[in-house]
């Protein structure tokens, strides 16, 4: 307990928990580098709604223990994450394990509708991203991918550097 009045004791506790694991957040941001909350891959995403959790948890925490657990789960996070873009930076064998691959929706104007099955993307829903990224001539979209991170990519215009598909699947 901080204060007597227990309303404020809540307060108090809430505002400054809150505030230090922040604080702590920033500081393992500044230490791991900005990639730290990317959203590169999947592992990236699990970190950051993982990282989420414990801030939380670090915030309601009733002790300081319990902030001190919080607070070590977080450099837990940023360690693992550490060591896996480690790992799959020197290793081509993991980044194929760890790391999904891009998949083509549509190529040159056409819906590939065997992709859109597979991937559970509705023509719709696709349609949607087309309208979001100004496409205005189905025949000018050169490629729409479903990224790693579950983005979805549309490239038009009247050319495209096959350089910037070169890792993408055609299911």
């Amino acid at each position: 307990m901080i204060l007597e009045n227990t309303v404020l004791d809540i307060a108090a506790r809430g505002i400054i928990l809150s505030a230090g694991a922040i604080v702590w957040v920033v500081i393992l941001i500044r230490i791991n580098g900005l990639r730290s909350l990317s959203k590169m891959t999947n592992f990236d995403f699990v970190m950051t709604v993982a990282l989420g959790s414990l801030v939380a948890g670090a915030a309601q925490a009733s002790s300081w223990s319990g902030f001190a657990q919080a607070s070590a789960g977080m450099l837990g996070l940023f360690l693992v994450q550490f060591i896996a873009a480690y790992i799959r930076k020197t290793s081509d064998v993991a980044e194929a394990i760890m790391q999904n691959e891009p998949v083509f929706l549509m190529r040159n104007g056409k819906f590939l509708e065997d992709a859109l099955r597979k991937t559970r993307v509705s023509k719709s829903d696709l349609i949607a991203k087309l309208r979001e990224a100004n496409a205005l001539d189905l025949s000018c979209v050169r490629a729409v991918v479903l990224e790693t991170t579950g983005d979805v990519s549309v490239l038009h215009g009247d050319a495209l550097d096959e350089t910037l598909i070169g890792d993408v699947r055609r299911l």
